[in-house]
């Protein structure tokens, strides 16, 4: 079958190969066709190396498609089912799940290092064990979620990743009050998910933060209240709050320089949500007396801090009654074939979502 493979991690080409095939289907798994599948930032992050991957494996992490078949014990979906893909299933046994924060179970992170597929020159990875730049994929059961026939395949699978993560982020993990004001540095698919979720929970005033001119342009028509540039945000928190800062900022790059810039930009006692997935060596720096003195919440966000089953199903609610554009959100539309220009067009920033139909 087809599918795009990173031969060597570093490399910002994928390879579109025809000698791939699936691995591992037995008791306990689920092969899926994808129908379609989102390029999401982690995606790139995973390409350069900055987040942890091996290689050489087939990106994406966020797809949908039908069930075509299953292993001995799956009674969750059966052949012909339609399902998007989630990429940190929960196990419900250990102690996280346990608790309640099954966003938090580590049983997904295991199949990581595991191959998902191979070719004739040897074994091949999935990107955070599903790997969905591809025609077919095998994975546990949990990975596959019954999704209503009304949802689209490209609906379902942003709903798998960036939508679920930036409405969750400002949903479950911030808690956005009403009223509140609220910045949102990085206006990618997540970002602008995370502008919906502010929206929805009643914010005055949310200011969408991005180089980009068309995402600025798009974080508007999304719910944010004004957009300015980095160079700009400044003058916004001046203008705006008259200098204090606002009460919710969400960083959601990725990275130190722009976290550091949101911890500066959030008001004293008010609370900044990290949501971009960074890397390992990237530090971010505060000094402990400003963390005592300043009383600010620093809130990290995995996948929307709240448990994703039902995180979907309140996604999929909020869209079917209009309150939240998902459709929107897709600016981009590929086939498989032309996967490598859709990764340029997400590191110039041009594109909040692609969509790659498969």
């Amino acid at each position: 079958m087809r599918a795009a493979v990173l031969h060597e991690i570093g490399q910002d080409k994928l390879e579109i190969l025809e000698d791939v095939e699936t691995v591992g289907f037995g008791p306990g798994k689920v092969r899926i066709r994808v129908r379609a599948t989102g390029l999401c930032h982690s995606d790139v992050s995973a390409m350069n190396g900055v987040l942890p991957q091996p290689a050489p494996f087939v990106p994406g992490h966020e797809g949908a498609g039908e069930v075509v078949d299953v292993g001995d014990g799956v009674t969750s979906v059966k052949p012909g089912d339609r399902v998007l893909l989630c990429w940190l299933p929960a196990c419900g046994r250990c102690p996280a799940c346990k608790r309640g924060q099954t966003h938090l179970c580590l049983a997904g992170f295991m199949n990581a290092g595991t191959p998902n597929f191979k070719r004739p020159g040897g074994e091949v990875f999935g990107f955070a064990g599903t790997g969905t730049f591809t025609e077919e994929v095998v994975v546990d059961a949990g990975c596959a979620v019954p999704i209503p026939d009304d949802v689209p395949f490209d609906i379902a699978a942003l709903i798998g990743c960036g939508v679920t993560t930036g409405l969750g982020a400002a949903i479950n993990t911030a808690d956005v009050s009403a009223g509140s004001s609220v910045a949102v540095i990085g206006c990618g698919g997540v970002g602008v998910s995370a502008i919906q979720g502010a929206r929805l929970k009643g914010a005055a005033q949310i200011i969408a933060v991005d180089p980009v001119a068309s995402r600025r342009e798009a974080a508007l028509r999304f719910g944010a209240t004004e957009a300015v540039s980095p160079d700009e945000l400044p003058d916004a928190k001046q203008r705006i709050t008259a200098g204090e800062g606002f009460d919710y900022v969400f960083e959601v790059v990725g990275r130190s320089a722009t976290a550091r810039t949101a911890y500066e930009t959030t008001r004293r006692g008010g609370t900044l949500c990290v949501v971009g997935a960074g890397a390992l060596d990237d530090f971010l720096q505060l000094s402990m007396f400003e963390l005592f003195f300043d009383e600010k919440r620093i809130l990290p966000s995995m996948y929307g801090g709240g448990d994703v089953l039902t995180s979907y199903e309140r996604a999929i609610a909020l869209w079917r009654a209009g309150r939240i554009d998902l459709a929107g959100l897709i600016t981009h539309r590929v086939p498989l074939a032309g996967i490598n220009d859709a990764l340029d067009q997400m590191r110039t920033g041009d594109a909040l979502r692609t969509c790659i139909e498969i």
